[in-house]
C-alpha cells in the first residue's frame, strides 16, 4: 500500500498544504471583492441600458441604410444582449481594481525591484486597453462594416441579430484591447529579465508572422480586418522593443543573483 509520501502530488508536510489551502483561500477573495467592483459598476448603470447599447451598436447602424434597425431573434434579446454590454461596461470601469487585486495575490512572492513596477503596470495596461478598445470601436468598426455591407447583395436584407453582434464586437474589442498590451508585455518581461532586448528583436520575424496568423484566427475572414489587427500587433511589438531598450539603458535590469543578494541585505 502506498504512502502520502510516495505520492508526488501529496504536500510534502502539513505546513505546505496549509500554506497551499491559505493561497486558494486569498485568491477566492480577490475574485470575490473583483465582482463585488464589477457589480457595484453595474448596478447605477443599469438605468442607461438603452442608451448605452445604442452606442455600442453606433459603428453597425451608422452604416444601415435610413430606417434599418438590428433583429432580436429571441424573445430576451432586447433585455439580455443590452444587459450584456452594460456588463462589459462595468468590468472596464472596475478593470484598475480588478489588476490591482491580481497584482496584490502574486505581489508577495516577488523581489521589491520587480513590486516597483505595480503601479506603472497597473496603470499603463488599463490605459493600453482602452486605447484599443478605442481604437477598434472609432477605426476597425468604421472603416470595416461599410466594406462589408458593400459586398451585400441588392436581394439581401442587411439586418445583423443583435445577439450575433454583440458577439462579433466582444471578441474585436478583447482581441484589440489585448493586442495593445504588447508593449507592456515586453516591457515587464524585460525589466525582469526573463527575455532580452537583442532576443525580441531576433524573434522579429517569427512574431511578424504569429501576428498575421493570429489577425487570420481572430478576426473576419476579410483582408482589411485582418491588416489592422496585425499592423498595428507588429507596430506595437517595434514600440515595445524600443521603449524596453531605453529603460535597459536608464536602469539595467536586475538579476536574479543580484535582486536575491539584495533581498538577503535589506
Amino acid at each position: 500500500m502506498s504512502t502520502s509520501g510516495d505520492n508526488p502530488n501529496t504536500p510534502d508536510s502539513p505546513g505546505e498544504e496549509q500554506g497551499f489551502i491559505s493561497h486558494l483561500v486569498e485568491l477566492r477573495q480577490r475574485l470575490v471583492r473583483s465582482a463585488i467592483a464589477v457589480l457595484v459598476a453595474l448596478i447605477p448603470l443599469t438605468f442607461f441600458m438603452k442608451e448605452i447599447y445604442d452606442l455600442f451598436a453606433a459603428p453597425l447602424t451608422s452604416t444601415l441604410p435610413p430606417g434599418t434597425k438590428l433583429l432580436a431573434t429571441s424573445v430576451i434579446s432586447p433585455f439580455m444582449v443590452p444587459l450584456k454590454a452594460t456588463l462589459l461596461v462595468a468590468f472596464v470601469i472596475a478593470l484598475p481594481f480588478v489588476l490591482y487585486q491580481a497584482w496584490a495575490f502574486v505581489a508577495p512572492g516577488l523581489y521589491k525591484h520587480e513590486k516597483r513596477l505595480a503601479l506603472p503596470i497597473i496603470v499603463s495596461s488599463f490605459l493600453m486597453f482602452l486605447a484599443g478598445v478605442a481604437f477598434c470601436y472609432f477605426v476597425v468598426f468604421r472603416l470595416l462594416f461599410p466594406v462589408i455591407y458593400s459586398f451585400a447583395p441588392s436581394s439581401v436584407n442587411f439586418a445583423p441579430d443583435i445577439e450575433a453582434y454583440f458577439s462579433f464586437a466582444l471578441t474585436m474589442f478583447f482581441a484589440f484591447g489585448l493586442t495593445f498590451e504588447t508593449p507592456i508585455v515586453l516591457v515587464v518581461l524585460t525589466r525582469l529579465g526573463i527575455v532580452t532586448v537583442e532576443k525580441l528583436r531576433s524573434i522579429r520575424p517569427y512574431f511578424i508572422v504569429g501576428a498575421f496568423i493570429v489577425a487570420a484566427v481572430v478576426t473576419p475572414p476579410d483582408v482589411t480586418s485582418q491588416l489592422m489587427l496585425a499592423i498595428p500587433l507588429c507596430v506595437l511589438f517595434e514600440l515595445g522593443i524600443l521603449i524596453s531598450a531605453f529603460l535597459d539603458k536608464l536602469f539595467p535590469p536586475m538579476t536574479r543573483a543580484a535582486a536575491d543578494a539584495a533581498e538577503k541585505t535589506a
